[in-house]
């Protein structure tokens, strides 16, 4: 066995047997093995994505005569033992050392050993540049993610997380996967298409991902759990866009996958999107259904006798259930608001004047449900009223409130002079619904 063979089944056999004696030593815990999937598909994806810019940047270059096929431009014996070594291991061999330790113990490992791999990768003068960037990209997302998971913490963090590892598996490392065993024109539809085409083509592409993004905030926020079944939602979802279609994260999946196939104009990925409907119709569907009528019994039984897996209602569905949207009845813009909302007749909500709550504590306009076990004000708020009305506007209103966009709208609008209003001191007489003045 020469040098560089041994290297490669070193880089195999090294992290994985550390792996196996680490679980045997620390055994297993609850969310172990979720977290262990959740850090190693991460890396899985992402290692590929630092590999792309390493072409351009040229931190480092493998040996072109080496014992093993490539996976992006990296030998596979090396990608599956970063992936083993950044991935599983450290939730298995770390489970209480903090992450920052962890970090900087794995990246001690990689400055030490890269430079020792000749001739089985070959480093620049600014092949650490290389290296920070793998680790902030690939290390400490996938150690968040795990110790995040294991722990049950940071729900809204592990969320996002989650929804950009979904994205990166079906729409960058599925399509990486696909072109390695069947080598085609790769991403050349995409990347030699007019601008303005891809641009569209995108836009479209993120419009048919809005469904399934909204639905892991809502598990987040109104469920308190994520997709992961070893992390799913502690109570049943209704609302959001689960109030139009009870699967939207698969449905939204699988549009996006068909979308993707056709802009990238392979057939292959076609029939990775036929396998994702055929998953989430079949198998996904049985299980899910068997887990959640034990788990919600009654109440998820009414909820599906309204609601459809896979094609929306154009009304929302509400259960009896009553939510209040505060809005004061005092000033000019906020009542052309509640006029134009009343006007729609939105199903399932209430709207109140603002100034019924106690003085100084409410200073934007507030949505709450009927048990008020939960709020959210301004652009937020106008988000989840728009869901009482039908699927057009429920839409927009998935789109207003997810992470950054609202944040923005939330800004313009109070630059624009519609921002908080202080309501301690005023006198309502009249606390009904405002009537229009012709």
């Amino acid at each position: 066995m020469n040098r560089s063979t041994g290297m490669m089944v070193a880089c195999i056999y090294g992290p994985l047997s550390a792996a196996l004696l680490a679980r045997a030593v620390n055994g297993r815990r609850p969310r172990q093995l979720a977290a262990c999937l959740l850090g190693t598909l991460w890396v899985a994806a992402t290692l590929p994505l630092v590999a792309k810019v390493n072409l351009w940047a040229k931190w480092w270059k493998f040996g072109t005569s080496l014992p093993s096929a490539t996976f992006a431009g990296v030998p596979l014996a090396l990608y599956v033992g970063w992936v083993i070594l950044w991935g599983p291991l450290p939730t298995l061999m770390f489970p209480k050392m903090r992450l920052r330790w962890v970090a900087l113990f794995l990246a001690c490992i990689d400055l030490c050993v890269m430079p020792a791999m000749e001739p089985v990768v070959s480093l620049s003068k600014s092949w650490v540049v290389g290296e920070a960037v793998a680790v902030g990209v690939v290390l400490l997302p996938a150690l968040c993610l795990s110790r995040w998971t294991i722990e049950s913490r940071f729900l809204y963090g592990r969320a996002s997380l989650q929804i950009i590892l979904a994205g990166l598996l079906f729409l960058f490392l599925l399509p990486e996967v696909v072109f390695a065993l069947r080598p085609d024109s790769g991403w050349a539809p995409l990347l030699g298409a007019p601008s303005w085409m891809r641009q569209l083509n995108l836009q479209v592409i993120f419009l048919l991902a809005v469904p399934g993004i909204s639905a892991v905030f809502e598990f987040a926020e109104r469920g308190q759990g994520t997709p992961i079944p070893y992390d799913p939602p502690q109570k049943l979802v209704v609302s959001g866009i689960y109030r139009y279609v009870a699967n939207p994260m698969q449905l939204s999946c699988s549009l996006v996958m068909v979308g993707w196939a056709s802009l990238l104009r392979n057939g292959w990925m076609a029939a990775g999107a036929v396998m994702v409907i055929v998953y989430g119709a079949g198998i996904a569907e049985w299980d899910e259904r068997r887990d959640l009528r034990r788990r919600f019994g009654e109440d998820w039984i009414a909820y599906r006798r309204e609601v459809k897996n896979w094609f929306p209602r154009w009304r929302p569905f509400v259960g009896g259930h009553r939510s209040h949207l505060y809005i004061a009845s005092t000033c000019g813009p906020c009542g052309a608001l509640w006029l134009w909302i009343a006007t729609r007749q939105p199903e399932g909500l209430e709207i109140v004047a603002a100034e019924t709550l106690p003085a100084g504590s409410i200073h934007r306009m507030r949505y709450e449900p009927e048990d008020g076990s939960w709020s959210v004000d301004g652009i937020r708020a106008l988000g989840r009223a728009l869901e009482h009305l039908h699927l057009g506007w429920a839409f927009c209103g998935f789109i207003m409130r997810l992470p950054g966009i609202w944040n923005a709208i939330q800004l313009v609008m109070d630059v624009a002079g519609f921002g908080p209003r202080n309501l301690s001191g005023i006198t309502i007489e009249n606390r009904e619904r405002p009537v229009k003045q012709d």
